[in-house]
């Protein structure tokens, strides 16, 4: 199968209508080009926030509360387009505020099925700016999808950079990274991060980022990456582990074919086995000894 990720670039929209066509056309450009899924990179829904005016969007607080407002909205759009072009989409992520967890948002983004299934997947682990001062939590636990195309996580950007977490959903072929980050050293953690989650899982991964400048928001205002698509280095795989990637900061998809039958295989009889032997950690991980030599 064909797995897209974007390279997207957040725009000041004027209104609903100009969401709307700039997702199609992304979706359908994709599906053109025989993507079966799409990933989105996280954070990218809050372009919606220009729609309550550029006063909210480039407030702190107004920003969250505007886009979390949409989400409905933009839910049924995601869905209605994944049937029209017969494809899975990961949605850009978005501040949502959900009462059954508590009384600020959460970073949440959804995975949409052809046949009209979806699933949320919540940010586990905030960073520095998402703590203090923006104040976004937590949210619900991890998932594996089952779905037609195999059995896929989500790890939101700085996720990613955390192995146990990809250990809980090990069971999954595909693990999907959708990231917001403002400079090359954070792209890099994160490329890094979901690299070795594919190494240390036997399994691919996909990044997808925000890319270019958006001074009207406080929060995004400047964004750094890539698409990038990632194996083991192991049998049935590019011997970098580097399925496909993008150009630096150049807005669009960068597309790789993926034959997951490869996970299956490299799990059960790569070069090494490092989802199997993950075990072999446990009693070899307490504290060390230290020995002095000096």
């Amino acid at each position: 199968m064909k797995i897209a990720t974007a390279a997207y670039p957040l725009d000041p929209l004027p209104d609903w209508a100009a969401y709307k066509a700039k997702l199609t056309d992304w979706v359908s450009n994709a599906a053109g080009q025989g993507a079966e899924i799409l990933v989105f990179p996280e954070y990218g829904a809050l372009e919606l926030s220009m729609l309550a005016g550029p006063d909210i969007a480039g407030d702190l607080e107004g920003c969250l509360r505007a886009t979390s407002d949409l989400m409905g909205d933009v839910d049924d759009l995601h869905s209605d387009l994944a049937a029209r072009y017969n494809v899975h989409i990961l949605s850009a992520s978005a501040p949502v505020f959900d009462e059954g967890i508590g009384p600020r948002p959460v970073n949440r983004t959804t995975l949409f099925a052809p046949g009209g299934g979806r699933g949320v997947q919540d940010k586990q682990i905030m960073t520095r700016f998402e703590r203090t001062p923006w104040d976004v939590v937590g949210g619900g636990g991890l998932q594996v999808f089952d779905t037609a195309l195999g059995k896929i996580a989500v790890l939101i950007c700085y996720d990613s950079e955390f192995p146990l977490l990809a250990r809980a959903v090990s069971d999954a072929e595909l693990l999907l990274v959708p990231s917001c980050t403002d400079t090359l050293a954070g792209y890099s953690r994160v490329r890094i991060g979901a690299m070795a989650r594919a190494l240390e899982g036997q399994c691919v991964s996909a990044m997808a980022s925000l890319v270019g400048d958006a001074p009207w928001s406080p929060a995004v205002d400047v964004n750094v990456g890539m698409g990038g698509i990632f194996g083991p280095p192991d049998h049935g795989f590019p011997p970098t582990g580097v399925i496909a990637e993008g150009v630096m900061n150049r807005p669009g998809w960068t597309i790789g074919e993926v034959d997951l039958g490869r996970v299956g295989d490299v799990r059960a009889d790569g070069g090494v086995l490092n989802r199997a032997h993950w075990a072999d950690q446990a009693g070899r991980d307490d504290a060390p000894a230290v020995v002095s030599l000096r």
